[in-house]
């Protein structure tokens, strides 16, 4: 009978903490399609998330566990899980009662006393539920700005309102600034700052559960904000070149020869290069500005051959001289909406090609415009393609491969060319053989000597199976001697995109990224953290294999740039640095300086079909151009002291400093800019 108070007492208690335990369920939507789930369980002070999704195959699996006090202090934070590319996510930090503060994680671990109340940690992967209570950490700040552990310190402003249908409440959107190299966005409900989404426009994102219809509007909000940020910087930035403008005394990149030429006065005037002279052979020119070229290079623009653009690369880009790419896959309506803007001047950006992206349906599907569950459908989208100006084709991991050979031949028919990911259950030398004008990426080359029948490369294993094996591939053998042949008769352009897999193959946990090493200390103090963070997990053993399938990676490309496969040079990476990273890993492997830079602007222009506008230094061209202090063809590490980016747009000639634009992003400049005299 004494038992029953207790059990009483116990229901009770039970039923109490039922009351107060509440759980929000969030979908991740990715390309209008729901892909994973956000499940946010709160106990007072206690915040539980299960977050996961899979996109192309691919994606993160995370619990995290959020404590705090009843002042709002955070008191401990633990997160487990699996990251993107099967990175292990394990890590922890606890505030004692004396505000003495620890943190563990795979990159790093540390410790530090008197910790402020109001003082947040910063973790290597977090989901969306972390952003929001990270927002209102910063909220309840009476300065909005706190300090981040393990390094760095945050500020936020509310920038947007906006009604909910059917609902009481609004929604603010919220832009955190010091996380990354432009605001991180969170929209919140204004009613008690609870979480409602975090939308990526163009992409998806995480919402509440019954109101995914409401993400697109989110995004259109959202890139609002955005875009008038970069519209400041758009009518802040730029120094006009009215008139007649003369570089003096520069050396030149030669792009179709490979060759440096010069010393030589190159004139530009109305967005175009007016001609190339002797220095001071032309007496009466009469230049309205004066640029030093001594002791500098003048290039033509870059152009990265692999983008997947976002309004925040359009600065990156230009500061590092890429003032032209190509993009191979994007949301289609979005893309061209950004194109416009960058066209009428409105925004400061790169000039963008676009290819037309398809892929096929299937549980592995990568969302996008185009999902065709059928030939026919398939051969629509390459219709809708053409009607509207596009050149090539991106055909990705889930497209079937009977399809591929028809396919091609439809596109050619309307005089697009086609290239992308080999389809699964497909090798490169028979999409090649079905008629691929261009393969892309590395890995997906280096597929071809790997894959058997079964191997379902629409997975990670299209990562993994590279890694494991490439280690034991010997390129003299005649299988490899064969492939490039057919390569070279079939005239294929191969984009490898090396940067996007160096960190991938080489990167422990905890050591600096090796793609962003050299400008990390440049970066915000939460950016160069991030960069120890590894995409994969490397054991000794592990890390000894996949470094040895890196370099028979790069040694292929070696090789076919010997053979004459024509290269371009793209990233799919961190716009700008990586396209810099890129060119440098070119000639790691053996390619010749000057034959990096070619591809990187001569070919880049050609195999997008712009070399009658960009590419090269010719009288008559586009002046969009870098000069960059030292010799790039001496020590291609030149290519990141870019001095200025000029751009010939509109019929107008403009200059900016890559100082000032690494400045608007919170990174420390390399060099000082160019001094333009009047």
């Amino acid at each position: 009978m004494k038992l029953l108070p207790t059990l009483i007492a116990a229901a009770l208690l039970a039923a109490g903490a039922a009351q107060a335990q509440t759980q929000t369920n969030y979908t991740v939507i990715c390309k209008k399609t729901p892909c994973g789930q956000l499940k946010a369980t709160e106990n007072g002070g206690r915040l539980e998330v299960d977050y996961r999704y899979r996109n192309n195959g691919r994606g993160p699996e995370q619990k995290e566990l959020l404590e705090t006090a009843p002042d709002g202090a955070w008191l401990r934070y633990r997160t487990e899980g699996v990251a993107t590319f099967g990175a292990r996510i394990d890590e922890s930090f606890e505030r004692d009662a004396a505000d003495k503060a620890t943190w563990r994680s795979p990159v790093d671990r540390g410790e530090r006393a008197g910790l402020a109340r109001d003082a947040v940690y910063l973790p290597v992967a977090a989901s969306p539920a972390w952003t929001a209570r990270l927002a209102q950490a910063l909220l309840a700040s009476k300065t909005q700005r706190t300090e981040v552990l393990p390094v760095g310190r945050l500020s936020i402003e509310r920038v947007q309102r906006l009604a909910v249908p059917g609902q009481a409440y609004e929604v603010g959107l919220y832009a955190i600034t010091g996380l990354d190299l432009e605001p991180v966005y969170v929209w919140l409900r204004e009613d008690n700052r609870a979480l409602f989404a975090q939308v990526y426009p163009g992409w998806g994102g995480t919402v509440l559960q019954g109101f995914e219809a409401e993400v697109d509007r989110l995004g259109d909000a959202q890139n609002a904000a955005q875009f008038a940020r970069l519209q400041r910087i758009a009518k802040e930035l730029p120094q006009p070149l009215p008139g007649l403008t003369v570089i003096e005394g520069v050396r030149w990149f030669d792009a179709q020869a490979a060759q440096l030429r010069g010393p030589s006065d190159v004139y530009l005037q109305d967005g175009r290069i007016a001609f190339i002279a002797k220095p001071g052979s032309l007496k009466n020119a009469a230049p309205a500005q004066r640029i030093a070229g001594r002791g500098r290079t003048l290039l033509p623009g870059f152009v990265d051959m692999h983008a997947h653009v976002t309004p925040g690369d359009l600065l990156l880009n230009l500061a590092a001289g890429v003032t032209a790419v190509r993009d191979v896959g994007n949301n289609n309506a979005e893309l061209a909406a950004l194109r416009g803007r960058i066209g009428r001047g409105e925004l400061l950006g790169t000039d963008i090609a676009a290819n037309g992206f398809i892929e096929g349906k299937s549980p592995f599907s990568s969302q996008a415009d185009f999902v065709p569950d059928s030939l026919p459908d398939a051969l629509a989208a390459i219709d809708w393609y053409a009607a509207h100006g596009y050149r090539q084709l991106k055909l990705y991991n889930s497209i079937r491969p009977e399809w591929v050979k028809p396919m091609v031949a439809h596109a050619r028919s309307l005089g697009l060319r086609t290239g992308g990911h080999v389809p699964a259950f497909m090798t490169a030398r028979e999409a090649v053989e079905a008629g691929y004008d261009e393969l892309h990426h590395i890995n997906q080359v280096t597929l071809n000597f790997l894959v058997s029948k079964t191997d379902d490369t629409r997975t990670l294993l299209r990562f993994t199976l590279v890694g494991d094996k490439a280690a034991d591939l010997k390129l003299n053998d005649r299988r490899t001697q064969d492939f490039i042949a057919l390569l070279k008769k079939k005239g294929t352009v191969v984009d490898a995109t090396l940067v996007a897999f160096e960190g991938q193959y080489t990167q422990r946990q905890g050591q600096p990224n090796p793609s962003y090493a050299v400008v990390a200390a440049n970066l915000p103090a939460a950016v160069q953290r991030s960069l120890l963070s590894a995409e994969s997990e490397l054991d000794d053993a592990k890390a000894r294999r996949w470094g040895a399938s890196w370099t028979v990676m790069t040694d292929l490309l070696r090789r076919m740039h010997a053979a004459g496969i024509p290269l371009v040079a793209g990233t799919d990476a961190t716009a700008g640095f990586a396209l810099q990273r890129e060119l440098e890993l070119y000639v790691q492997a053996g390619i010749p300086a000057a034959q990096a830079l070619k591809i990187a602007t001569w070919n880049g222009a050609k195999y997008s079909d712009r070399l009658n506008d960009l590419g090269s230094i010719e009288r008559g061209k586009r002046a969009d151009l870098l000069l960059v202090d030292g010799d790039p063809v001496a020590d291609i590490r030149a290519i990141r002291r870019v001095a200025l980016v000029i751009q010939g747009q509109g019929g107008e000639t403009r200059a900016l400093s890559p100082a000032a634009l690494y400045q608007s992003m919170g990174i420390l400049p390399f060099v000082p800019a160019a001094d333009i005299l009047k």
